[in-house]
């Protein structure tokens, strides 16, 4: 076993003392844009925004800016790292409500708590919201590489809907998914960091679209290796919902029983948890492990010759701490 992911505060602390002051005015316009438009909204908006993550997207944006050099520059990065934040929140509360799931991170879903209408409102307000933050930042590039980086988590999604079920699907259908569901919003918080950095020659957008990829493949290789107490979700859940991801994929090589296997056969938890355990037993979660440590390791060798070493490391451990969670 490898050593353990860095935990977020290592990363805020190798990104530099900038960080954490900014961090913590990304979290209060976060939590101000949730609950500043009134009951019921407030209620579900605010949840969302509490139940988190780790900020990951808020912090690529400021670690591939470096130091804010002036005021402007300091609130167009805390904007964006909210703009940033409100999308990814808002795509979690929409996914849910398609997955019809009970639990997020291990709490109730507004869509499980407060029903469908609820639920899409309030992504709907997130989504909202994140364009007038950003807007208000000043610099259309920006809001530019946020539109375009909804258009593809919308296509996405589309693509994720309509491949269900289909266990026939390939690598390349399923990578294509990948970047534009997950990685183009890793892509477009290093594009947005460089934009309001003014340093228009680090091009850092491919470094988030290769480790984005990297994350959703290790989200796969999760939802089938569990536990629920660790994922905070039943395992196997994208094999109920008819996803064909990466694991399914190398297993279905691998092993000619489980490419016999027709998903819509899989209707209950414990055919979930067997199908899991045999996708295990092929050897398909250490080959997808695998192959996203690639996908890291070309990440961070095309990382430019002109970034300082400062960010050059902390934007390393940001790589490594995406394949190690799976450790």
């Amino acid at each position: 076993m490898e050593d353990a992911a860095p935990q977020t505060g290592e990363l805020v602390v190798a990104g530099g003392e900038h960080i954490p002051p900014l961090l913590s005015e990304i979290e209060n316009r976060l939590m101000a844009e949730a609950v500043g438009y009134g009951a019921p909204l407030r209620e579900h908006g605010e949840a969302t925004i509490a139940a988190g993550g780790k900020r990951l997207r808020p912090l690529l944006l400021l670690l591939c800016a470096g130091p804010p050099q002036t005021d402007a520059q300091r609130e167009a990065l805390v904007r964006a790292g909210a703009a940033i934040e409100l999308i990814h929140s808002a795509t979690l509360v929409h996914d849910d409500v398609l997955d019809q799931a009970d639990l997020r991170r291990g709490k109730p879903t507004v869509v499980a708590t407060a029903g469908r209408g609820a639920a899409v409102a309030t992504g709907d307000m997130l989504f909202a919201r994140a364009f007038a933050v950003i807007t208000h930042s000043g610099d259309p590039r920006s809001v530019a590489v946020l539109s375009d980086a909804c258009s593809a988590l919308a296509r996405g999604e589309l693509l994720q809907r309509a491949d269900a079920w289909n266990v026939a699907i390939d690598r390349d259908r399923y990578l294509e998914r990948c970047e534009l569901k997950t990685a183009s919003l890793f892509e477009a918080a290093c594009a947005i960091g460089t934009i309001v950095s003014d340093e228009p020659q680090l091009d850092l957008a491919s470094f988030g679209r290769l480790i984005g990829i990297a994350f959703q493949v290790l989200d796969d290789v999760l939802d089938i290796s569990g536990p629920a107490e660790r994922t905070g979700k039943q395992r196997g859940t994208d094999l109920l919902d008819g996803t064909v991801t990466l694991p399914m994929i190398i297993a279905r090589e691998n092993d000619p029983e489980l490419a016999a296997i027709e998903l819509e056969t899989v209707n209950s938890a414990p055919a979930a948890e067997a199908l899991c355990d045999s996708i295990a037993a092929s050897g398909a979660l250490d080959q997808a492990r695998g192959f996203a440590l690639e996908l890291v390791a070309e990440a961070k060798r095309g990382l430019p010759p002109g970034l300082d070493s400062r960010r050059r490391a902390a934007l390393e451990l940001v790589a490594d701490s995406v394949v190690a969670r799976y450790s």
